[in-house]
């Protein structure tokens, strides 16, 4: 049985693809002449049985009383059925169907004695000559069937209800004569979840009866959106009692009008006063994209859909074929047969393909009322069969096979008939009914065990009214529950573009979703769908939508300026490629030439009074040790290398300390030398020992000690800072240990300082032999650089940071070489006339 199932399922897909390409419109006419609208009738039919082929008289039965379209095609489909089998050799051989058909029986037994007529309705005896009911079927009310079904336990006639499956008739203890031929609806909460899902509809309404039925599909369809982080909106429950309905009417309207739900579900009974409540609303002009199913698609007695809405309404259906033949037949009937309020031409499904509307119509609101008026009078005219009335054509052929087997069985056993009328026994039957399993003429594999009955399938049809007295009802998809999850649900984008815009105009949501570069933030007591958006933390990115949380970019990658995806981090270092590092390079270049060149001035003059009487040799070692220091500063351009580094951080320390030592030691010499003048000093031992000259080495010493202990300890090393900069990996040289920089920078510091001040306490000495009013003015610019040098040096990041560093060696350098050296240069070079011995001995004289 399972691998039957199975054959018919793989055999179905095929056809799945090609049946929703060539979808089909169907128009809809309303009658305006018919005050009912499209209200269906509860009718009751008989079946019995009568030997050898006879014919049905169609619409020969009492339908004087009025009915409505719905319900003569609900008649027409079930003669149809019954034609085709009793004119089928291979079930029920010599043996006919025949129906007796009452209808609206519970409305006219409200004005009549009903206790008078049960007995003829349903008599639990019959004569010889009198019928006898195998089974009766029952559609499409189920109110109907629930009031008379227990008298027709009391008359042992099985019943098969053939309309909307409700939980009330499902009851096996209370109903053990029903069958429910439509399956529950156990698929159909997903399906509209998946529906919503599609749309991206979050934020959805639900209107239910408040019946253990509607209940029943809220917590199903609950389940499903909390699976599809989907929300309620609100939950409308349309109750029965008729005084608190009136009460609570109001507050049903302004729940759904106060509410920002676009899109709003539809389910229960038709027969509750959820019918009445649309027909109030229509007039109050509420905006909703309905979604419901197949028993809310009726034209109400005023002439318009009862979910009637600008934005449309969108219909499940169970899936079942198109029948050909059941066309032929609606042509072939004679309107002769028809009682005087039915015509033919009033039918209310008259299609025809869609599919390829003319060019200059790509819209269905776009088209010409001509052009479809053209569309709509082509000659290919042809009936579809509803959902209720497929149930009750299949539930015939259910009755017809059942009986077949019984007919086979008593074969068998050998029995005879005798007579016209047929003996069957009706539970038997009813037995055999509720576990057969048949293919019917259009190849559907219709399944009568209850626990194994597909429901699976659902078309998706999107209806609106279009014209006063026309609509549009055209399918747009299916939802196929058997199929993986992401291949359930299927919608025609094409069929849903041309007649409408509810892609792109409708959206059913609490919140505006988060663009990428936000992320979602829940407002506390609210549902999930209602959110704030803010944006991602730095160097955090969310690249869809509605983005719970920001995803952090790798170390080596940063965040764009939307924050929507991550940017490879650019390699930067101070290089000698880049303008800042070339404009210093060529600095440092200036200023080591420029240096040269005064050490040049300095050798060529070296006989002057102005070179000797300025200690000679320490002027020679401070102009050399400036040489090392502006080109220690090219150490620091280009990429960075563990030797360049090490390089770098000794190499400044130790021609720096040179630098400031050397000064030191002439500022010391310069006051001995005035010192040693005056009668009674004896410290001209000190002097001609040149002792002030062993202050450089003594100094340099201890710097390159402090130097060793940095390089044994933590020495510089290459470094790639990720978040120093943002958007860039800056390779510099790392300091190792930051105390000992510090240290190198004080020591250097407190040099400059000492210097600063023994200069500064002798600037007074006579002018012609004394240079520490220069010496003085130079340490001042060195201390000055390296004093700003430490914030700003701080405040910069990246190849900046490394930038002013060689800016501030530069500028120290540069303050003692113009500071101590330019105004000698300026005499030596132009002013040799005052560069000679006596000049210098009038002034020392008159000093």
């Amino acid at each position: 049985m399972f691998s039957l199932i199975v054959v018919f399922l793989v055999l179905k897909l095929s056809f799945i693809s090609c049946h929703l390409s060539d979808p089909r419109c169907f128009w809809r006419i309303k009658d305006t002449e018919n005050y009912l609208g499209d209200k269906e009738a509860d009718c009751f039919f008989s079946i019995y049985t009568r030997d050898g082929y006879v014919k049905n008289d169609y619409f020969s039965e009492n339908l004087d009383k009025q009915v409505t379209r719905k319900t003569i095609h609900l008649i027409s489909s079930l003669y149809f059925a019954i034609e085709e089998i009793n004119r089928n050799v291979n079930i029920l051989p010599n043996i006919s169907l025949l129906v007796k058909i009452e209808c609206n029986l519970i409305a006219d037994n409200e004005n009549s004695v009903w206790s008078l007529k049960k007995k003829e309705m349903f008599p639990n005896y019959y004569c010889k000559n009198q019928r006898r009911y195998i089974i009766v079927l029952t559609t499409p009310i189920w109110i109907t069937t629930y009031k008379l079904g227990p008298i027709l336990y009391f008359s042992r006639t099985p019943e098969i209800y053939c309309g909307y499956f409700h939980l009330h008739l499902n009851d096996q203890e209370q109903f053990p004569h029903l069958y429910q031929m439509t399956p529950k609806d156990t698929s159909l909460p997903l399906a509209m979840v998946s529906l919503a899902v599609h749309f991206q509809w979050n934020w959805v309404g639900v209107i239910i009866t408040g019946d253990d039925h509607g209940i029943q599909f809220l917590s199903e369809l609950r389940t499903a959106m909390e699976r599809n982080a989907l929300c309620l909106a609100f939950v409308t429950i349309v109750t029965y009692d008729k005084i608190l309905y009136i009460k609570m009417i109001q507050k049903y309207y302004h729940q759904i009008i106060m509410s920002s739900a676009k899109v709003v579900i539809v389910y229960g009974d038709k027969e509750s006063p959820i019918q009445l409540t649309f027909i109030l609303w229509k007039s109050k002009n509420i905006q909703r994209l309905w979604v419901s199913v197949s028993q809310f698609d009726m034209i109400t007695m005023i002439g318009d859909f009862m979910l009637s809405s600008l934005h449309g309404t969108l219909i499940f259906s169970h899936q079942h074929p198109e029948m050909s033949g059941f066309k032929q037949f609606m042509q072939t009937v004679h309107p002769s047969n028809y009682s005087n309020d039915i015509s033919f031409a009033k039918l209310w499904w008259t299609y025809f393909k869609c599919n390829l509307p003319p060019p200059n119509c790509t819209k269905l609101k776009n088209c010409p009322t001509k052009i479809l008026f053209k569309w709509f009078f082509v000659p290919h005219f042809g009936m579809s069969m509803s959902e209720t009335c497929y149930n009750l054509y299949n539930s015939i052929y259910a009755v017809a096979h059942s009986l077949h087997e019984m007919f086979l069985q008593q074969l068998d056993s050998g029995s005879e008939y005798e007579g016209k009328v047929l003996e069957f026994n009706s539970w038997k039957m009813f037995s055999f009914l509720k576990t057969i399993q048949f293919v019917n003429p259009v190849g559907d594999l219709i399944n009568m065990n209850q626990n194994r009955k597909l429901d699976t399938e659902y078309d998706i049809f999107y209806i609106m009214d279009f014209l006063q007295q026309y609509g549009i009802k055209m399918k747009i998809g299916g939802f196929f529950g058997h199929f993986p999850n992401d291949q359930q649900l299927f919608i025609s984008d094409e069929m849903i573009e041309w007649a409408t815009d509810i892609k792109q105009t409708l959206a059913s949501i609490c919140s505006v979703p988060c663009r990428p570069g936000f992320r979602k933030s829940f407002q506390e007591e609210k549902a999930v769908c209602c959110f704030d958006c803010y944006p991602c933390p730095e160097n955090e990115i969310s690249n869809v939508t509605d983005m719970e949380q920001c995803v952090k970019c790798p170390e080596d990658e940063y965040a764009n300026i939307d924050q929507t995806s991550c940017l490879k981090k650019v390699v930067t270092f101070l290089g000698f490629e880049d303008p800042l590092g070339i404009t210093l390079a060529g600095v440092a270049l200036c200023f080591t030439i420029l240096t040269a060149f005064v050490l040049f001035v300095f050798l060529k003059h070296r006989d002057t009074p102005i070179v000797k009487a300025n200690n000679e040799t320490l002027s020679y070692v401070l102009l050399i040790s400036l040489i090392f220091c502006f080109m220690c500063s090219l150490l620091y351009i280009g990429y960075p290398s563990m030797i360049g580094c090490i390089l770098q951080q000794t190499t400044f320390a130790i021609v720096f300390t040179v630098s400031t030592s050397t000064v030191l030691a002439k500022t010391i010499t310069v006051i001995l030398a005035f010192k040693i003048t005056v009668p009674g000093r004896r410290l001209r031992w000190l002097l001609l020992s040149g002792a002030p000259n062993y202050i450089i080495p003594v100094c340099t010493l201890i710097q390159m000690i402090v130097c060793g202990i940095w390089l044994g300890t933590s020495p510089p090393f290459v470094d790639a800072d990720m978040h120093m900069v943002h958007g860039h990996i800056n390779i510099v040289c790392n300091k190792g240990s930051v105390f000992a920089f510090y240290c190198v920078l004080g020591y250097m510091g407190s040099l400059a300082l000492a210097s600063f001040t023994v200069a500064f306490l002798a600037r007074n000495l006579p002018d012609t032999f004394n240079e520490t009013k220069l010496l003085t003015f130079s340490m001042l610019v060195f201390c000055s650089v390296w004093i700003t040098f430490l914030p700003v040096y701080h405040t910069t990041k990246g190849k900046a940071m490394v930038a002013v560093e060689v800016f501030c060696i530069l500028s120290s350098c540069a303050g003692m070489l113009i500071c101590i050296f330019l105004p000698k240069c300026y005499i030596i070079l132009l002013r040799p006339q005052t560069n000679y011995f006596h000049k210098f001995l009038k002034m020392h004289v008159k000093t």
